[in-house]
C-alpha cells in the first residue's frame, strides 16, 4: 500500500465526482479531510454513552447502506471510516479523562475507565466488525485499490 497523499487538494475536490483521487488508506486517514462526505456524516457522528452511540452508529451505518445503492464505494468507506473512528475515540475517552493521553511532556497520562465511553465504543465495535466484515464491501475496496491505488 502506498503511503496516504496528505498533500492532495482536499479543500477543492469533491470526491464524489472524483473517486479516483480517494485513497482509501490504513484505518482512519482522510476521514476529516475528504469532502463531500465529510460534511454529510460528521453532523450525525456522536459517542457520549451508548444510546446516543447507537442512534449514531445506526444513522451512519444507513448512510453506508445508501452509499451502497448508490454504487459509491468513497461513501462507504468513508461511513467505515467514522464507524471505526466512533470505536478508537470512544474508547481513548474511556480510559483516559478528556479523552488525552499523554502529558504536556509526553508522559502517558493515569488510565481511568469512563463506562459510558466504553458502552459506547462497544456499540461501535458491533457496527465497524460487520462493515469489516461485510463481502461486498471488501470486494469493491480491493477493486477500488487495484484500480487507483
Amino acid at each position: 500500500m502506498r503511503a496516504f497523499n496528505y498533500q492532495q487538494d482536499f479543500d477543492n475536490t469533491d470526491f464524489r465526482q472524483h473517486p479516483e483521487l480517494y485513497q482509501v488508506g490504513r484505518g482512519e486517514q482522510g476521514v476529516l479531510l475528504v469532502q463531500p462526505y465529510k460534511s454529510e456524516i460528521l453532523p450525525h457522528w456522536r459517542f457520549k454513552n451508548a444510546d446516543i452511540a447507537r442512534a449514531s452508529a445506526e444513522k451512519i451505518h444507513a448512510m453506508f447502506e445508501h452509499y451502497r445503492r448508490q454504487d459509491d464505494f468513497v461513501g462507504m468507506d468513508m461511513a467505515r471510516k467514522f464507524i471505526q473512528m466512533g470505536y478508537t475515540r470512544a474508547r481513548r475517552y474511556a480510559n483516559h479523562q478528556g479523552g488525552r493521553k499523554y502529558a504536556a511532556d509526553g508522559t502517558v497520562l493515569p488510565y481511568g475507565l469512563d463506562r459510558q465511553k466504553a458502552d459506547a465504543a462497544a456499540v461501535f465495535k458491533l457496527y465497524w466488525d460487520r462493515l469489516r466484515a461485510d463481502d461486498d464491501y471488501l470486494r469493491r475496496k480491493k477493486s477500488h485499490q487495484q484500480r487507483y491505488g
